[in-house]
């Protein structure tokens, strides 16, 4: 009889396929479980530029472009307007005060001048014919006073003689009176022609003065028209150099049209702009330098204009020494401006990382040197070659530095 064999084995066969996949699954599960959520980017470690973090000193310090520009500039505007008849001086002349470098003509200016100059003459023979007059009335009324004074005496004396003639009843009484009466009536005749004479006088002076006010006023406005007429000639206000004349022969100029401008080369000044962003820090009196010929020149900030555009404002800066030779309008230089003391701080090389993050986070290589990790950090003041780190790293660390475009926001890099 066939007896039936056992199979003592702990595992059979059939039970592989399960093991299998219960191991399958627990492995998976596990995966999940222990797996490094962050995301990752690879990169190959030639292509990026790794900086070591230092404590070294911070110079607090901007570089920008400064153009040289005369230390002052004159405008030339038309004080009277004409037709340009001739350019007597080009541009890029030296000039002195008082060179006349546009002619202008001005016909109507010419017409005032004649109407002016007539009006003038006119008044002028109408007071002398005036003072001719009150000369002659003058000197009437001078005869008359003589006159009335030579018959006052003569009745003055026929009354004195009467008088006593009278007394001893030599002459009638009608005969005296008629005396007495006619000395009385040539004292007050005397009297009214003085106080006419006198009023007369009053009224000649002030009547000339009247004249004469008149008349000067005329010579002033004639004076003030053969001024216009000058004005016709502009003239170079100050020493320089003629650096523009927008004017041609037979153009139109009118009042208070712009011909052109003066350079004053007694010394010169920086004008540059700046980002807006260090608007607040910007004052007058700050320190800079720039290198030419091998030499270093100081400069002081003068001016802080106060219009912003287009994201930038501008500021002049005076020489504080000597000028660099042969220096000339329109040059540029390379300038660092001073901002602040210089002081110990932890510092990253300046990089393209910046532009992609803000300065809010970089990517930190670990000790191995086999990764980068993303890493928040705070960034404070920056300069040129610089950034000033104020939290999250710390000096000997080393960063990558170089352009973050590529790695998208992965918070790891692994270095091949």
């Amino acid at each position: 009889m066939d007896r039936k064999i056992e199979d003592k084995r702990l595992i059979k066969p059939k039970h592989w396929k399960y093991i299998i996949g219960a191991v399958f699954v627990i492995a998976v599960i596990a995966g999940l479980v222990f797996r490094d959520p962050s995301s990752v980017y690879r990169v190959e470690s030639d292509k990026i530029t790794i900086e070591e973090v230092k404590r070294d000193q911070f110079q607090d310090y901007i570089r920008i472009i400064g153009y040289v520009e005369p230390i002052s500039i004159v405008y030339l505007d038309a004080v009277e307007g004409g037709v340009v008849e001739e350019r007597l001086i080009e541009e890029g002349s030296m000039v002195n005060k008082g060179d006349v470098i546009l002619k202008l003509t001005n016909t109507n200016l010419n017409l005032s001048i004649l109407n002016s100059e007539a009006q003038l003459a006119e008044k002028s023979n109408f007071l002398r014919e005036t003072q001719i007059n009150m000369e002659q009335q003058k000197l009437l009324l001078q005869r008359e006073l003589i006159n009335l004074d030579f018959d006052l005496i003569q009745k003055e004396r026929a009354y004195q003689q009467n008088e006593e003639l009278y007394k001893d009843e030599l002459i009638s009484r009608e005969e005296y009176m008629r005396s007495k009466e006619d000395f009385e009536m040539a004292v007050k005749l005397k009297k009214l022609s003085r106080e006419r004479y006198y009023q007369d006088s009053v009224f000649r002076k002030n009547q000339v003065e009247k004249i004469s006010q008149n008349l000067n006023s005329m010579q002033r406005n004639l004076e003030l028209i053969y001024q216009r007429q000058e004005n016709l000639n502009i003239k170079t206000p100050v020493d320089g150099q003629l650096g523009l004349l927008n004017a041609e022969l037979g153009e139109n100029i009118a009042i208070g049209q712009r011909v052109g401008q003066i350079n004053v080369l007694t010394s010169y000044k920086i004008n540059a702009e700046i980002d807006e962003h260090y608007i607040d820090r910007i004052r007058q009196g700050l320190n800079a330098t720039f290198e030419r010929q091998n030499e270093v020149f100081g400069l002081t900030v003068r001016k802080v204009y106060p219009e912003v555009r287009d994201g930038r404002f501008e500021v002049d800066l005076n020489f504080s020494g000597e000028l660099p030779n042969n220096i000339r309008a329109g040059q540029s230089y390379h300038i660092g401006l001073q901002l602040g003391e210089t002081q110990e701080a932890v510092l990253i090389p300046r990089g393209g990382f910046f532009q992609s993050t803000g300065g809010q986070w970089v990517y930190v290589i670990t000790l191995d040197g086999k990764e980068a990790v993303k890493r928040n950090i705070k960034i404070g003041k920056q300069n040129p070659q610089y950034y000033e780190v104020l939290e999250g790293l710390e000096p000997g660390e080393k960063v990558v530095t170089s352009s973050y475009d590529t790695f998208g926001e992965n918070d790891k890099l692994v270095l091949k």
